[in-house]
């Protein structure tokens, strides 16, 4: 992780002194993953796609102001949830799921009752609801809960992506996978055997 930020934070430096090769290593870096952060929220491709790149022009303009009190992906990705957000506010359209797979929140264990064929119904059933329930959730539990379990980022980076405290994330995170537990009847990922949040955690 410290080896990445160190790499990252070098490219930065170049890019800030002019150097568009420097800034363009970081594109090829992380543009799939932010597109694929967006894609969590929109369901238009062309959409994603100018997303993404609005996302790096701001970030490339915004550069002078970024100090490294975090990685610069964390940095990144909360400049692109801001693009996605503020293009789903204009188009007054909900989040989209389109793509998640199950076999990310879901157990192994709980999976292998679901790879029979005449269980396969069951398992399409189970991923709509999945995305049903994620797309009801509000939007804080759900940014929480797709950067940790889609693009399995730390706590502290989450925290640092949505500026908000850790156990807040913590708590975000635990409502949503408690809300995809009964959506789906079936304990979700590492939620096994976790422990509540207590109250001042929860936000």
């Amino acid at each position: 992780m410290a080896e990445r930020q160190d790499a990252d934070q070098i490219l930065v430096d170049k890019a800030r002194k002019g150097d568009k090769r420097a800034f363009d290593l970081l594109v090829l870096k992380y543009q799939h993953r932010v597109a694929t952060v967006i894609t969590r929220y929109l369901r238009d491709q062309d959409a994603v796609a100018d997303i993404v790149q609005e996302a790096f022009i701001k970030a490339y303009r915004a550069l002078p102001n970024f100090r490294g009190d975090s990685a610069f992906y964390s940095w990144l990705y909360r400049i692109a949830i801001n693009c996605a957000n503020s293009h789903l506010d204009v188009s007054r359209r909900r989040p989209s799921q389109d793509g998640l797979d199950i076999d990310v929140l879901v157990s192994a264990d709980e999976l292998a009752d679901l790879a029979t064929p005449e269980r396969l119904l069951v398992r399409e059933q189970m991923e709509q609801r999945l995305q049903s329930t994620l797309n009801g959730l509000p939007e804080d539990l759900r940014v929480a809960v797709t950067l940790r379990e889609f693009e399995g980022l730390s706590y502290e980076d989450i925290a640092r992506i949505m500026d908000t405290p850790v156990g807040t994330v913590r708590s975000r995170i635990f409502r949503a996978r408690e809300a995809i537990e009964v959506a789906l009847d079936v304990p979700v990922g590492v939620t096994k055997g976790r422990a509540r949040p207590t109250d001042s955690a929860r936000g």
